[in-house]
């Protein structure tokens, strides 16, 4: 994959954290549960992501994590660079130590332009536009089920 299971979890916490309200924290285990993501590992990509500055925590009983770069500026390719560290020299996916356009794998051609299309995807798309995408998603099906339990009642 273009990125590890501990960007994703980053990503899916940055969203989480994306629909707080303003000055207010979400607590780790909360995020954890939230996004699907086991506790103690979500709880190291958090600290690393406040160590970077993305986040800032804030320990005591309101605690916790919020985003410290506003929703709108966080692109996801910030957030895998920082997780997963920047791909300066991108890996052959078939694994050969030797691939470049004049000497190229079996699968150079192909995987190019679709790895050049995924990494222009996370430099474009903020947290703040899947955060919103989110929202949208959960109201439709809030409605979905709204209408659901009208029908049962029927």
């Amino acid at each position: 994959m273009i990125f590890s299971r501990a960007a994703e979890y980053a990503i899916r916490a940055c969203i989480d954290m994306a629909v707080l309200e303003p000055g207010s924290f979400g607590m780790g285990k909360h995020i954890a549960e939230r996004t699907g993501a086991p506790t103690p590992f979500l709880l190291k990509i958090l600290q690393q992501l406040t160590r970077e500055r993305i986040l800032r925590s804030n320990k005591g009983p309101t605690g916790g994590f919020s985003l410290r770069v506003p929703p709108s500026e966080l692109t996801l390719r910030r957030i895998v660079a920082i997780v997963d560290g920047e791909d300066e020299e991108p890996r052959c996916i078939a694994g050969f130590s030797e691939c470049t356009d004049t000497t190229p794998c079996p699968m150079h051609d192909s995987w190019k332009p679709l790895r050049s299309g995924i990494m222009e995807y996370l430099d474009r798309t903020t947290i703040a536009v899947l955060a919103e995408a989110a929202a949208v998603k959960r109201r439709t099906a809030d409605k979905k089920k709204t209408k659901a339990s009208g029908r049962k009642k029927s």
